[in-house]
């Protein structure tokens, strides 16, 4: 499997929904994912195989901060690493926009992705219980990304 990263357009949003539809209850409608990809504030990027999006991630920035807007991978296509190739991007696109930190919002019960962003260095820094419309708790993850003269720490 080789999987291309590339930044996400306009002609990518149907296939980024319809995935984003099949991962969670709570989807984000076409219409926001056109509002997201408008904001210059916001960057975006897809996973292909061939000529498939399998995966697809987002991040807000406003340097210092930034925040980790989504991550999803195509359910079939879990467990290759995808995931941590989108969060690198991620994490590039904010060092490179002067971020010194990521946050990011991840539900409680996610175990695969809480172990993804421990390994990226993300600790949990608060809590927010019965966060989703299923009662699920959602952690906030902090990571550093850049010392404050923005190199790496």
């Amino acid at each position: 499997m080789t999987v291309a990263l590339s930044v996400m357009r306009w002609w990518d949003i149907e296939s980024v929904h319809g995935l984003e539809a099949a991962l969670f209850p709570d989807a984000w409608s076409i219409e926001q994912f056109w509002q997201e990809i408008a904001q210059p504030s916001r960057h975006y990027v897809v996973a292909r195989d061939g000529d498939d999006i399998v995966g697809y991630a987002g991040t807000f920035v406003m340097a210092p901060d930034s925040d980790v807007q989504t991550i999803g991978v195509r359910s079939d296509h879990q467990g290759r690493g995808i995931a941590a190739l989108l969060l690198e991007a991620l994490l590039a696109k904010a060092r490179e926009d002067g971020a010194v930190h990521m946050l990011l919002e991840v539900r409680s019960d996610n175990v695969p992705a809480l172990a993804l962003y421990e390994r990226f260095g993300f600790t949990r820094i608060s809590q927010r219980p019965r966060y989703y419309a299923d009662g699920g708790d959602a952690l906030i993850l902090r990571t550093t990304i850049a010392a404050s003269d923005g190199h790496r720490p």
